[in-house]
């Protein structure tokens, strides 16, 4: 396998929506003048209005507590719109049934996730009866179909959500991957700036695959631009201190030092951090280092940003614990602690804009689908309204 070549995937948030009578009028508005924007044709528009419109109808509808994220996704060479939607029920019992057109349960025509399914060219949706339902649905141009779809799925993505009444978010993640040379990739807090989230497919992840029966260090690839060590992907999640501008950033502070760094381990990316936030607001900050070749992590936090590794066959869930102290401002002595990495596991880092009282047990199929799904019902599940939140999941076929 040679190297590998890792598009820049970036994303901008543009608005949440929040459920109320306006919600399926100003999402397809936003929607339909988004994708004018981004060049789609007038029949894409048409289409990506009619998903929009089809998703913030079934909440109205269907739903308590809904909302709908809309955003744009970039690659090196092309512009797409996604939307993520989160509820807090009533649920779906069966949601293959629900996506066959003519299943409704409010008496409407049915057509509704169906239209959403055939128009989109990326979607998922979990759901889970008495609880909620999160969904998802990218669009791109017709020519830029094929080349996103040769990307893959994106192995860590997160979604951040400012406290009510506020306009920015002081939550951030970002991820970069070291050992082939790839650039950096994170997710931003705000709903108006851009943000980036690297593709990194499965294969990419493990870079270069030994050949059986031999020594791990003969490759059928060149090696890293590193030096010898395997491919691994760097994540790290910032919380600001408090909320509103301040908060906000310190986190942009983080993630711009994260960028900048030269470290790869994360003692050395939470020093660097520490310098950049300096003087400002600080924050909590963690910092993970995944290494699928050995399924093995490095982790090292600071501050009250919750990280757990989770294990897919056994639907448990792990700690990864933090030294006290506030990064910008009292550093403690880092120490880093390896831990395994399960098979078909998965790392989760929130902020405490989320519980940490949920369980993989509770959450069906919760590794099944795509780290964005996951992370979008995370945040439906444990987040909470009176601060900002943030979550990042990154998962994988190590």
């Amino acid at each position: 396998m040679g190297p590998l070549t890792l598009p820049l995937l970036e994303t901008e948030d543009i608005a949440w929506f929040r459920d109320d009578e306006s919600l399926p009028a100003s999402a397809r508005r936003a929607a339909t003048a988004l994708a004018a924007r981004l060049g789609f044709g007038e029949q894409r528009c048409a289409e990506v209005a009619l998903a929009v419109s089809e998703a913030a109808t079934n909440l109205r509808k269907h739903a308590v507590e809904g909302a709908l994220l809309l955003r744009i996704v970039r690659t090196e060479h092309d512009a797409g719109l996604e939307f993520v939607t989160t509820d807090e029920g009533p649920g779906m019992a069966d949601v293959a049934a629900c996506l066959v057109d003519g299943s409704s349960s409010a008496g409407t025509l049915g057509i509704g996730l169906g239209a959403i399914l055939r128009l989109a060219d990326t979607f998922d949706v979990h759901s889970l009866p008495g609880r909620g339902t999160a969904l998802s649905a990218r669009f791109w141009t017709k020519d830029a179909a094929g080349r996103s779809a040769a990307l893959g799925e994106p192995v860590v993505a997160g979604l951040t959500r400012p406290l009510t009444g506020e306009t920015v978010c002081g939550d951030v993640w970002a991820a970069r991957t070291v050992g082939g040379g790839h650039g950096p990739a994170d997710g931003r807090t705000e709903t108006t700036q851009e943000s980036a989230a690297q593709p990194l497919g499965w294969a990419a992840l493990t870079g270069f695959r030994p050949e059986p029966d031999r020594d791990r260090r003969v490759r059928t690839a060149p090696a890293p631009l590193d030096g010898d060590r395997d491919p691994a992907l760097l994540l790290m999640f910032c919380d600001g201190l408090g909320h509103g501008p301040l908060a906000h950033r310190a986190a942009q502070a983080a993630v711009t030092a994260f960028r900048l760094s030269r470290a790869e381990e994360p003692e050395g990316l939470l020093t660097d951090i520490h310098r950049a936030l300096r003087g400002g607001r600080g924050g909590a900050v963690a910092v993970v280092r995944v290494e699928p070749l050995t399924r093995s992590l490095l982790f090292c936090g600071v501050g009250n940003v919750s990280t757990f590794v989770v294990d897919r066959d056994t639907r448990r869930r792990r700690s990864l614990p933090s030294a006290p102290g506030i990064v910008g401002h009292q550093l403690p002595r880092l120490r880093a602690v390896r831990q395994e990495l399960p098979r078909q596991g998965g790392v989760v880092m929130h902020s405490d804009g989320l519980t940490g009282r949920w369980q993989p047990a509770d959450l069906p199929g919760f590794l099944e689908h795509s780290p964005l799904m996951a992370a979008a019902q995370l945040l439906r599940e444990a987040g909470i309204r009176r601060d900002d939140a943030g979550v990042a999941v990154l998962k994988g076929n190590w």
